[in-house]
């Protein structure tokens, strides 16, 4: 029909609910967290499933000091290309860049609709968010890194978690199975996608929610503590035991030990599940340039203003003590000599560079002995990209690299 709008017309659209069209196709329940619909939605993704807040508290913005430079046209190799920062921006769906050297943001651009105000999908960069009030709590002696998992969740002894320790599922090196795949049906992560309520639970033999997810998992097919193996899951284990150690809301720790003190200029949300469970592993919403006063905490060793609010020791212990020797997968494509330590990946022994990640792009990676942080927020049209990770890793250390001179 003449003048009418189809699905495909809407979603090559930058909005995809339009105003002056209340009757175009609506965006599915299920499905809303994939491209194209993530150029959207992970901007706007309080309009497409339930949040709890993390309040910013009422206490000062920590200030960013600006001293903005042209750093575009910064070189670089990856992959047998040479490119520029700024072509490696335009061809990685990108919604938002920050860099941050010296306490200074250094240059800071949105695409995609994107603003300083909207708030942008964090996906598994959020596990290193989790990673960072463990520690907190841990240094209080609330959480004993060497403790059974089954001390705070004593449910999970009925579950391959019998016999690993809090550390292990930090480390994601227990020895449950869990299939991370996102393609194949009727793995564990295409059932956590049900369970966290990101779909519409149609399938009646699914779990109805994380914990009952976590309930399911009673398959064990290593040792504890042998070998890293990517498990989204173990994250949302370490929520309800931080829960449960402290009988408050995830979303309420976040912003009580994290995100008030640190002086957010925003306030964050979580994703939640049918039981108001806060997504641990990857359904944290933030600013760019609070993911970047984030980053700028820990290059100062945890302080934000005269507040010590992550303890410097555990920041020094996560970027020391990864195992490279446990360190497998395709992920040793990307960082050849990296390593997992506390929800963090450390980019290798020597100079141990932290790095938060999620998929589609998303990326955190601060460099402490240089005072510098990238953050990069983006919608990938491919869940993972070997090739475009080992592009981002580059980018940053290019612009490092060019900043230090």
């Amino acid at each position: 029909m003449p003048g009418s709008t189809t699905l495909t017309d809407l979603f090559q659209r930058p909005n995809f609910r339009d105003p002056l069209n209340p009757g175009a196709p609506l965006l599915p329940r299920s499905g809303w967290s994939r491209p194209p619909m993530h150029r959207w939605t992970f901007q706007h993704i309080r309009e497409m499933t339930p949040t709890a807040q993390v309040w910013r508290g009422p206490g000062p913005v920590m200030p960013l000091r600006e001293n903005l430079q042209e750093l575009g046209g910064v070189a670089f190799h990856a992959d047998g290309c040479d490119l520029t920062f700024d072509r490696f921006l335009a061809d990685n769906a990108t919604d938002g860049k920050l860099v941050l050297h010296r306490g200074a943001i250094v240059t800071e651009r949105y695409f995609n609709d994107m603003e300083p105000h909207s708030q942008h999908l964090s996906m598994s960069m959020a596990k290193s968010m989790v990673g960072m009030v463990t520690g907190i709590l841990i240094d209080r002696g609330i959480i004993d890194p060497a403790a059974p998992v089954t001390q705070y969740l004593p449910e999970l002894a009925r579950t391959a978690y019998t016999g690993a320790k809090v550390q292990h599922v930090l480390d994601m090196t227990t020895g449950v199975v869990f299939d991370e795949s996102y393609t194949t049906p009727g793995s564990h992560m295409i059932k956590l996608g049900y369970a966290c309520g990101w779909r519409v639970n149609d399938q009646p033999d699914y779990p109805r929610s994380m914990w009952e997810l976590i309930l399911t998992l009673t398959e064990q097919e290593r040792p504890h503590g042998a070998l890293f193996q990517y498990r989204s899951i173990e994250t949302d284990v370490l929520g309800f035991i931080l829960e449960r150690a402290t009988a408050t809301s995830l979303s309420e720790l976040v912003s009580r030990e994290l995100w008030a003190p640190m002086g957010a200029q925003e306030d964050g949300y979580f994703t939640v599940d049918h039981g108001g469970f806060a997504l641990a592993d990857g359904g944290f919403c933030a600013s760019l340039r609070d993911y970047g006063r984030f980053a700028q905490m820990i290059i100062n060793g945890g302080r934000a203003g005269d507040r010590q609010v992550i303890p410097r020791k555990w920041i020094e212990e996560t970027r020391s003590n990864g195992n490279p020797e446990i360190f497998q997968g395709f992920f040793r494509e990307t960082l050849p000599e990296g390593a997992y330590h506390n929800k963090w990946w450390i980019e290798d022994p020597r100079g141990r560079a932290m790095l938060a990640r999620g998929i589609f792009g998303q990326l955190i990676y601060i460099d402490p002995d240089s005072e510098f942080a990238f953050v990069k927020l983006s919608t990938w049209p491919e869940v993972t990209s070997v090739p475009r990770a080992r592009e981002a890793v580059a980018a940053a250390r290019a612009i490092r690299d060019a900043l230090a001179r």
